[in-house]
């Protein structure tokens, strides 16, 4: 059986092929309404379905936004990658992922696979931008978005949350409960400093603790971001004969593995330990006790970041602050703190 065209589709309506793309594309030219549903009615008649690749060269683009993420394993970054998903189909777009593990050769990599794609654009949730990736996007011309991280090295757009702020609450709130002081569980030592949401977790415990009169000297605590190595690591501390009795962690992940270290050690939650996190993860809610984070609004965060990288017109030059679009944090507490 041949192949129906967009010939066949023109001389069923009575139009032009040009008028055929205009009604495919929804552009870029109007279409009568009825000249749009002699097309369509035509379209189903034949059963045509457009050529995505040839439409993907002529337009040098293609219906796919790629997003690269750290690790979607972890649920914070699942849960992201699914809220672009959403916000991508609304548009019309489908979404390739890529998983970095943290290492900037595989982010590079998945940079050069998805913009030689030629995709749409790209959401980048980056462990660090490094020159060798901000090289990269300069060099395809590529619209890019960082998500969750502030952009450093390069000059692009960047949706991000209040980490700093966040974390600020999520420390003031453990000290209310009257501790002594809290504990923080950071990142790894090869954590960015600057831009990295997990510094700024970091940085905002170490300005509610400075604000407190608190010392943090010897009171942050190094582990990976995930709840396995978390475990780990907790199993050490909690171990130790001054442990503390306030945990601020920069991750949900990682205060998953907190609360089970407690558990194993038979250390009760609130009772002799506080737990806070970040992120407000769906799994937050189910841990037992529930734990107290801080949350963002993801679906939204999603849907600007979708909206950036899709349309040209947000992107024009400006200042770094009208680059920056910022999302509020919130605290959500449950019982992991010591509230009933």
């Amino acid at each position: 059986m041949a192949k129906v065209t967009r010939d066949d589709v023109a001389r069923l309506a009575g139009t032009s092929t040009a008028v055929v793309s205009y009604v495919i594309n929804n552009g870029p030219r109007p279409v009568a309404p009825a000249t749009r549903e002699r097309v369509l009615a035509a379209i189903k008649e034949l059963g045509y379905r457009p050529d995505r690749v040839a439409q993907a060269m002529a337009s040098r683009r293609t219906d796919l936004i790629g997003m690269i993420v750290p690790d979607a394993r972890q649920p914070f970054f699942a849960e992201m990658a699914h809220a672009v998903e959403q916000a991508a189909s609304e548009r019309g777009k489908m979404v390739l992922v890529g998983n970095s593990d943290y290492v900037d050769d595989r982010e590079v990599h998945y940079l050069r696979a998805f913009l030689g794609m030629r995709v749409s654009g790209l959401i980048l949730v980056s462990q660090g931008m490094s020159e060798r990736a901000a090289s990269e996007i300069e060099a395809w011309d590529a619209r890019v978005v960082l998500l969750h991280e502030r952009p450093e090295a390069i000059d692009d757009v960047a949706v991000v949350t209040d980490d700093i702020g966040g974390a600020q609450l999520a420390t003031r709130h453990l000290l209310e409960h009257g501790h002594a002081y809290v504990a923080c569980i950071g990142g790894v030592e090869n954590t960015p400093s600057v831009g990295d949401p997990v510094a700024d977790h970091v940085e905002g415990w170490r300005r509610a603790m400075l604000e407190s009169g608190r010392s943090i000297e010897g009171r942050l605590i190094e582990a990976p971001y995930n709840r396995y190595d978390a475990y780990e690591v907790a199993l050490g501390v909690l171990a130790r004969p001054d442990r503390p009795t306030a945990i601020f962690c920069a991750t949900d992940d990682q205060a998953i593995g907190v609360l089970r270290a407690a558990r194993e050690l038979r250390i009760d939650v609130p009772g002799e330990l506080a737990v806070a996190g970040f992120d407000d993860v769906k799994e937050a809610a189910l841990t037992d006790p529930p734990l107290t984070t801080i949350a963002s609004d993801r679906p939204a965060m999603a849907r600007a970041a979708v909206d950036l990288v899709l349309d040209d017109g947000l992107r024009v030059a400006g200042s770094r602050r009208e680059r920056l679009k910022q999302f509020p944090s919130r605290l959500v507490v449950r019982r992991s703190c010591g509230c009933g």
